[in-house]
């Protein structure tokens, strides 16, 4: 079995699959977080993005964790316009690897979410595969290098 069909049998644990969007290059991007507040709803989504580099025996990884949300808000105490506004928002935390728990990274994000799945166990399973099946793993910070 190949590392890619590999990756792509244990991404079955996950609650996404990776999908292969080119050649050698697999995604996948799964809501691990939500939120709910009167009548809007927030949403924490993570992203993973890989190449495998069969000729040189390398892995790249880049992973992306964005808070996307809307609804309904009852405005802001700042604001002097008074009644209800529609909202909708989008942030995104990319880069390095974060070892930190996901309620820590709910600490970033200062909010309360309720937790669907531990994003950091699919960089975890995807640098073990990929070392087992003897390639570097390297953890890139631009998403367009893969």
């Amino acid at each position: 079995m190949s590392l890619k069909e590999k990756l792509i049998e244990i991404s079955k644990e996950f609650p996404e699959k990776f999908k292969e969007i080119k050649e050698n290059v697999l995604m996948l991007e799964a809501k691990i977080a939500e939120r709910k507040v009167f009548l809007s709803k927030k949403s924490l989504i993570y992203k993973a993005k890989l190449k495998i580099d069969e000729k040189n025996k390398t892995v790249k990884f880049f992973e992306e964790l964005k808070e996307v949300g809307m609804g309904i808000s009852s405005g802001d105490p700042m604001d002097i316009s008074p009644g209800f506004g529609f909202k909708a928002e989008k942030y995104k935390v990319i880069g390095k690897e974060r070892e930190e728990t996901i309620e820590e990274t709910s600490k970033l994000f200062s909010k309360d979410y309720k937790y669907f799945f531990d994003y950091s166990i699919i960089r975890k399973k995807v640098e073990e595969e990929a070392r087992k099946a003897g390639c570097s793993f390297s953890i890139t910070l631009m998403e367009e290098t893969i």
